[in-house]
């Protein structure tokens, strides 16, 4: 069993409050209109979802979190997005990039399947930051990086 299947039975007390606060800034960051489609690659419980009032999609290879979704929801991985090119206005990652097993591919499709409007985290935290940023750096055109306390967001 995955980690994040394991630990889905207390994933929202664990970390729901942090990605709500992600979420309204987010949300706030973005000038999402009702006819907007918004995609979340590594959705989770689908905490962020509920804070996009557009059509919105999340993806995340964790059945057991996804179970818990009152979202739509679809697993799969970042790697291998089930959408055709261009199908979302807005891609958003919330704190889910360190988790792709292959980080370039994962940013390229989320690139591949937006139309150019995304807001990606990365926890600062972790080992593989300065190589995760270089990668958002070369694959998109960041317009905005935002500091909080334990990521970066970055606004493209």
């Amino acid at each position: 069993m995955a980690y994040y299947d394991y630990i889905a039975r207390g994933y929202n007390e664990l970390f729901g409050e942090e990605q709500e606060k992600k979420a309204r800034l987010i949300s706030g960051l973005l000038d999402i209109k009702p006819n907007d489609k918004l995609l979340e690659v590594g959705s989770g419980t689908g905490i962020a979802q509920g804070f996009f009032k557009c059509f919105n999609v999340g993806i995340d290879p964790a059945i057991e979190l996804l179970k818990q979704s009152k979202h739509n929801s679809v697993q799969a991985v970042a790697e291998h997005l089930p959408f055709k090119d261009k199908a979302f206005n807005i891609v958003i990652s919330v704190t889910a990039i360190h988790n792709f097993k292959d980080t370039e591919t994962g940013l390229r499709e989320i690139k591949r399947v937006g139309k150019g409007r995304f807001v990606l985290t990365v926890i600062k935290s972790i080992n593989r930051f300065k190589e995760i940023e270089a990668l958002v750096e070369k694959i998109f055109d960041v317009k905005q990086r935002i500091e909080e306390d334990k990521d970066i967001i970055y606004v493209i």
